[in-house]
């Protein structure tokens, strides 16, 4: 998971963070209060999410995640799988609905999978990410009710 982590981190193109982000941190951020889920082939991990409550309190019946893929494995699936089970298993937990607060603009395969899995853009941050070749690019904030009738 790490070395996923590390990859995603490397090309500059999709998280905010920084290759200084340590791997004491990485583990705080991702097991540290939400629920982390792999996608593996045998003993290989080709991506992962993490699920948890966006904000406490007044806010706590809105979901949040996180999703990497392995950059050898992406375009194969994996990713809609992901945000598919992540979404189940929100419901699962109770969750009216599921915010992302910054997708990368630039980031279109994820843009348009989160829009064919029924997110809209609720917000757009303008330059608010530095992409590694791009300069900064806008990120938005994307939402989805969970439930058609919500």
């Amino acid at each position: 998971m790490w070395d996923i982590f590390q990859s995603v981190i490397a090309a500059g193109d999709a998280l905010p963070f920084s290759e200084e982000f340590s791997r004491e941190t990485f583990h705080s951020h991702w097991f540290g209060s939400q629920m982390a889920h792999v996608a593996t082939a045998g003993a290989d991990v080709l991506g992962m999410y993490k699920l948890g409550t966006n904000y406490p309190g007044r806010g706590d019946h809105v979901a949040s995640a996180t999703y990497l893929v392995r950059p050898i494995d992406q375009g194969k699936g994996i990713g809609r799988a992901l945000v598919q089970h992540s979404l189940d298993q929100a419901r699962k937990e109770g969750f009216m609905a599921m915010q992302f607060n910054y997708v990368v603009s630039s980031n279109l395969a994820a843009v348009e999978l989160y829009k064919r899995l029924g997110f809209f853009v609720a917000g757009t941050l303008p330059k608010a990410f530095r992409h590694k070749q791009l300069g900064h690019v806008d990120a938005y904030v994307m939402y989805r009710f969970l439930e058609s009738d919500t």
